[in-house]
């Protein structure tokens, strides 16, 4: 199954989708990827939802990505002695370690290293950032604060310290087992929440030990400050713009989406846009004008894949909202103003003789107009650097691996095919020229463009580039 469109789209699976059937319509509908949130799902359901996709996609005959999102620390209150509490503005406010129930004047705060890292002049917030305190004297044992924006608050509401740099990391002991049993079960990708720094991927990546992909969720504003050294570490990025809203400025928001999109194309690695992309689609079959305006922003910045979360999990038009955000990218792609945009924000190639080869390849593929450009690739390191160039053209990527064949599904522009590596030169033409055929990417007669490395079978060895002449239909292809 080809899609006519180069960015991806990634299908959140929940309550409304979780059955087998169900995934088939989504994946039929347009989705490349299926994230698994594991805030929500015990590792038996884990394990079924992992046997389903892997159903649908022997039966499609395609590779299809699966994503886990890690739950990341969450910092609550505790409860409250009478109910949710009314804290108004001007008046003064506690977060203290004393587990008695709380009051509209005092709440407990069961996390001990916030008061270790809190000082005068941060800002708290609570409740989704409905609520907004402000710290006027930092203890050892308590924070008092002034609300700045008050409302009713209730037992166990997330808090969120956005001027604060906390001294944890990343992973909690859930996160930890629930990573194992994904990396075990086989995922392609692990979404790692409540990035702060570099450093916080260190763990995930040695507990993943090459198993899958990790991909850095930027949700705070100390990531977004030491963007560059996450995308170092990181195998790609998701703008995770729910809590991005939260913790900074709404408007800022825009602004910092754009700066991660762009900043992940210059180096090279996948970007997802998330969160609220069509929104209203949970209880209604059509999205708002702003919705659409939305997620074309994306597709025209060149983002590697747009997300779906409560809208195919929960929603009540999961499969329209697939489709929906399918025909936009689409029409996205199609616009007379969308291969210019693209052209203006690409990234020069680095110095290195792959990142050349691909360069040259996507310059003689849009010179010549030829229809599609197939990469042979063990690691996927090729694949990245044919997406990184935004050809204007599709990149067929055969591997022998099937996980890279999976993780390479949430890459831009990328149609990955599982394939034997090439034997020699002739076998290396004519399997990429059978497999352009039949996958409906080349005519007979048409040419195509071919980058391997040489010996066959090195990773990170691209060293060829070859045009090559589609002949008649030859079946078989592996």
């Amino acid at each position: 199954m080809r899609r006519q469109r180069s960015i991806k789209i990634l299908a959140t699976l929940g309550p409304a989708t979780s059955e087998k059937d169900r995934i088939r319509a989504l994946f039929e509908a347009g989705a490349d990827v299926f994230r698994i949130n594991m805030s929500h799902t015990p590792h038996d359901l884990l394990r079924t939802l992992h046997g389903r996709i892997r159903a649908v996609e022997a039966k499609a005959g395609r590779p299809i990505g699966i994503l886990c999102d890690l739950q990341g620390p969450k910092l609550r209150v505790g409860t409250f002695a009478d109910g949710p509490a009314a804290l108004k503005p001007g008046n003064r406010f506690c977060l203290d370690t004393d587990e008695t129930p709380g009051t509209a004047e005092r709440v407990f705060l069961p996390h001990r290293p916030v008061f270790e890292a809190a000082e005068a002049g941060h800002r708290l917030l609570l409740d989704d950032g409905r609520i907004r305190l402000k710290i006027v004297e930092a203890r050892g044992d308590r924070l008092d604060c002034e609300v700045e924006v008050g409302g009713k608050l209730s037992d166990r509401k997330g808090i969120s310290l956005p001027d604060t740099l906390l001294p944890f990391g990343a992973m909690t002991d859930k996160d930890r087992a629930d990573l194992d049993a994904a990396v075990n079960v086989g995922v392609d990708w692990i979404a790692l929440s409540f990035v702060q720094r570099p450093d916080d991927l260190a763990e995930a990546r040695k507990m993943i030990r090459g198993r899958a992909a990790l991909l850095a969720k930027i949700e705070k504003p100390s990531a977004v400050e030491q963007l560059d050294g996450i995308i170092d570490m990181a195998d790609g990025l998701m703008v995770a713009r729910g809590d991005l809203g939260v913790e900074m400025p709404l408007e800022a928001v825009p602004g910092v989406q754009k700066r991660i999109t762009r900043a992940c194309r210059k180096a090279g690695r996948p970007v997802v846009v998330a969160t609220q992309m069509l929104e209203s689609m949970i209880s209604a079959p059509v999205p708002t004008r702003a919705e659409v305006s939305d997620v074309a922003t994306a597709v025209f910045e060149g983002a590697d894949a747009i997300m779906l979360s409560a809208e195919s999990a929960v929603g009540d038009f999961p499969t329209e909202a697939v489709a929906t955000m399918d025909r936009i990218a689409e029409q996205v792609e199609t616009d007379a103003n969308f291969a210019s945009i693209i052209y203006a924000q690409r990234a020069d190639p680095e110095p290195t003789g792959p990142d050349a080869i691909s360069a040259a390849a996507r310059t003689v593929a849009e010179t010549l107009k030829l229809p599609a450009m197939v990469c042979y690739t063990s690691s996927g390191a090729t694949g990245l650097r044919a997406a990184r160039e935004r050809p204007n053209l599709p990149i067929i990527a055969l591997s022998p691996k099937i996980d890279t064949a999976r993780r390479l599904a949430l890459v831009w522009g990328v149609h990955s095919v599982r394939t034997e590596d090439a034997h020699d030169e002739t076998d290396m033409v004519d399997r990429a020229c059978r497999i352009a055929y039949q996958e409906g990417f080349a005519q007979p007669g048409q040419r195509i463009i071919v980058t391997a490395g040489v010996p066959f079978g090195t990773p990170g060895a691209t060293n060829m580039l070859r045009i090559a002449f589609v002949g008649a239909a030859q079946p078989g292809a592996d």
